[in-house]
């Protein structure tokens, strides 16, 4: 009787046999730079292969080379990563911004443009404006609530409707929590698509992770990660991940193989360790970000929290919430009554959780959007997004939800 294994039973097997490795359980760490071939016409073979040269016959795998091109961790990590989105393929980058510039570069070319949802994670931003402008690509930004037909009007209205070559969002938006509707993108992206060229809409996903959406089957071309964040879970690595169909998925390789910017095979051991226990942890963490926002809605120095799981039924951003997500996720944004003083005496003061950036870790880390992430936006933009000086954004661990619960009310009570 056949039985389709959930992605969190498979995390533990999938894509690695433990006889070609000494009967090993665990995949060992593929510490090698190049790989010997048993014959020259096996060597010949995997390099027409690598470089497309011709297509690969039924049932050949692109052999092993040089851990630039492939590595077995590597291989071994895209396979299972693959299976939380439903994805036929994944490359695996040393940051989340190496996998983010990788996809624009390889999308995008000078003359086109870019539409890109606004407020976006402060890197990704300033690739957008200071280096794609340098070498000619025009961006528009937009803001979560805007209408299909007025985005339609806005790239028209630019003049460079026929150049649209991506769609890049970012939802929920960081640190706002503020969504966008994927399949609306779809849609918008298919109107400006032609026979000859189909506009990409690319879908950076590192806010909820892959547990709790999953953007391809809403749409996108593309999901991205920082693999930093839920996926490597830890605080302990660095790397980024690219998701998508065969053909795209070929586009992002090759450049990547150029570039050079693959994960090692130390960091890829270590992000298939952190896969076995993604489910668990992911669930942990939003259960504990429930029971902390139930706490924050209630008290007297909290001015407004910003939490999917907040979100009124019947609105336009419930909706899209109910639609794209299983979850509320782990991220919280809140703002505390007062201004930049009484935000960092609060933060100044916890115990616990963790001051520092990033996310999706085991720790419970904290921050300030304005000074930090975001401080390089403009100003005014910053205050027309809702990044202001007293608020704190909040990434809830896996500890007791009631001891980060006290760390707080300590640190409310030193302001």
């Amino acid at each position: 009787m056949e039985h389709k294994l959930h992605p969190e039973s498979l995390m533990m097997t999938y894509g690695y046999q433990p006889e070609l490795s000494e009967g090993a359980v665990k995949p060992p760490i593929f510490q090698t730079s190049t790989f010997a071939f048993k014959t020259a016409e096996e060597g010949k073979a995997f390099f027409e292969l690598a470089y497309g040269l011709r297509e690969k016959d039924q049932d050949e795998q692109l052999g092993l080379i040089y851990s630039r091109i492939n590595n077995p961790n590597l291989e071994i990590l895209e396979n299972r990563l693959s299976l939380w989105d439903h994805a036929d393929d994944c490359a695996i980058f040393e940051s989340g911004m190496s996998a983010i510039s990788t996809t624009l570069l390889e999308f995008l070319k000078p003359g086109d443009l870019l539409l890109f949802s606004s407020p976006t994670y402060g890197g990704t931003d300033h690739f957008i404006n200071h280096f794609l402008k340098k070498i000619g690509v025009d961006s528009l930004s937009f803001r979560s609530g805007a209408t299909k037909d007025e985005l339609i009007q806005l790239i028209e209205n630019s003049g460079k409707g026929d150049k649209l070559g991506c769609i890049y969002i970012e939802t929920p938006s960081n640190p706002t929590n503020q969504l966008i509707d994927i399949s609306m993108c779809r849609e918008l992206a298919d109107h400006f698509s032609t026979a000859d060229k189909r506009v990409c809409l690319a879908v950076d996903n590192t806010y909820m992770g892959p547990l709790w959406c999953s953007p391809l089957d809403h749409g996108a071309d593309l999901v991205l990660y920082s693999a930093t964040k839920y996926i490597g879970g830890h605080s302990d690595l660095i790397a980024g991940a690219v998701l998508g169909n065969t053909e795209n998925m070929i586009r992002i390789k090759t450049l990547r193989t150029f570039l050079g910017n693959m994960a090692s095979p130390h960091t890829c051991w270590l992000l298939l360790r952190s896969l076995e226990t993604l489910k668990v942890r992911m669930e942990q963490q939003t259960k504990s970000a429930q029971d902390i926002v139930a706490y924050l809605v209630k008290h007297p120095m909290v001015s407004k929290v910003m939490f999917l799981g907040l979100l009124e039924e019947g609105t336009p951003a419930h909706a899209i919430y109910k639609k794209q997500y299983t979850a509320p996720g782990a991220m919280i944004s809140f703002e505390i009554k007062g201004g930049e003083k009484e935000a960092f005496r609060f933060l100044n003061h916890l115990k616990l959780v963790k001051l520092a950036v990033s996310l999706g870790s085991t720790e419970s880390l904290v921050q300030h959007p304005a000074s930090m992430t975001h401080a390089g936006i403009d100003p005014e933009l910053k205050q027309s997004l809702g990044i202001t000086d007293s608020l704190i954004r909040l990434s809830v661990g896996v500890e007791n939800s009631e001891d980060l619960i006290w760390d707080i009310e300590n640190a409310f009570k030193a302001v």
